[in-house]
């Protein structure tokens, strides 16, 4: 089904992308109508985004498919702040320098999945508006419609304030420069809605308010859920670490496997959330069992790596993984050798893809060994339980021996 204005909000909480909304009845009204503009922030911490990003770049794509205007704001400024939200401790500061090299870096990845060429899509850094500020007339302008025993109640500020290292007072400013972009991109863009992950939606919150208060017309906001796998994990977090969406950090092939390895229990939900087949097709795909079910992994491993990638780089993942799987050897080790903890030479030796430690600390070193897909370069790693992914470990020695380790 093709969305249209109409149907729209329908269509994104029908995939699971609706958490929470200032007005659903009035937004869904308002999408309705026409042409929104809407917007999104991603702060550029590093310099690739990863899989835990997706939720709301495809809830983007969706909604400028849709025919609604996206603004893609990169946070330039907020990000010499630290939002934190969702985070235990202080973000590390960044230069000014690479925080604009890593924005480079994400505008690439995210005109992959929307068109920000200016008329559909924009791309947009707060820095632009936030680091021409005078402190002393923001907070007169600004800072005066905000109540710190409010923001005090917010989650992200609560729990940081629980913990030992408490919340810094440049981190409290946060919310009030989030705020301040909704407020300026409304003023400059018309943009109305601003969307994100639950966990900015005390944020977000703060930027309706801010918009109502200083006598702007209707703004709305939009939550997605914290994603996290049938097993527990943060979505897009591995034991090997994050799964990137930049092909030099995650490449097409490790990207691939990932979608593949995915929890029989996740496979419908996944595919509502990570590509763009319609929702009867994802059911039918979702609710298959055996090996018809490891056919959808496939689809939806295929799929994701083609939006990520591109079609080219999908097929020759794809046909990686069938070689793999054909010379794929495998054997079982009880799950309590792992509790106690293995070291990665000794196996790689008892595995039989080295023949010696000495051999297995070579192939270490030269950049030959992955551990789950991710570059093995520490002749010290001791695997463990956190190593096991869907119940079982692969190991890879140079470009064509693999070995798979059920786990029981």
């Amino acid at each position: 089904m093709k969305e249209t204005h109409g149907n729209i909000f329908e269509a994104l909480a029908e995939r699971g992308f609706v958490k929470q909304c200032t007005d659903a009845e009035a937004l869904t009204s308002k999408l309705a109508e026409g042409s929104l503009t809407f917007y999104c922030g991603f702060d550029p911490t590093a310099e690739s985004l990863h899989c835990g990003s997706l939720v709301p770049i495809m809830a983007m794509a969706h909604l400028q498919r849709a025919g609604h205007r996206a603004l893609a704001i990169i946070g330039g400024g907020t990000t010499m702040v630290g939002d934190p939200s969702g985070k235990t401790e202080m973000r590390a500061m960044l230069t000014r320098e690479v925080i604009q090299q890593n924005g480079v870096g994400i505008l690439a990845q995210l005109r992959r999945y929307l068109d920000l060429d200016g008329e559909k899509g924009r791309f947009l850094d707060n820095a632009d508006w936030l680091l021409e500020l005078r402190y002393v007339d923001f907070l007169r302008d600004i800072g005066r419609y905000f109540r710190v025993n409010e923001m005090l109640r917010a989650e992200s500020y609560r729990a940081r304030m629980e913990r030992e290292e408490g919340l810094s007072f440049i981190e409290f400013n946060y919310q009030l420069l989030q705020a301040y972009d909704f407020l300026r991109l409304h003023q400059d863009q018309g943009c109305s809605l601003q969307i994100g992950g639950d966990d900015q939606w005390g944020n977000i919150l703060a930027g309706t308010d801010l918009i109502r208060r200083l006598g702007g017309g209707p703004a709305y906001g939009l939550t997605f859920p914290l994603l996290t796998t049938a097993t527990g994990a943060k979505m897009g977090k591995t034991a090997s670490g994050a799964v990137w969406l930049d092909a030099d950090r995650t490449s097409p092939v490790e990207f691939y496997q990932y979608w593949r390895n995915t929890d029989d229990r996740d496979v419908e939900r996944f595919l509502a959330y990570f590509t763009f087949l319609p929702m009867h097709e994802v059911r039918a795909l979702g609710r298959r069992e055996g090996a018809a079910l490891n056919e959808s992994k496939e689809i939806l491993a295929f799929e994701a790596t083609k939006l990520c990638h591109g079609e080219e780089a999908a097929t020759r993942a794809q046909n990686t993984a069938k070689e793999v799987k054909g010379s794929l050897a495998e054997t079982t080790l009880p799950l309590a050798r792992l509790r106690e903890g293995i070291g990665l030479l000794d196996l790689l030796v008892e595995t039989g893809l080295c023949a010696t430690k000495s051999e297995a600390r070579r192939l270490v070193q030269q950049g030959g060994a992955r551990l789950n897909g991710a570059a093995a370069t520490d002749a010290q790693i001791t695997v463990g339980e956190p190593h096991v992914e869907n119940g079982a470990i692969l190991l890879q020695a140079g470009k064509k021996k693999f070995h798979k380790i059920q786990v029981l």
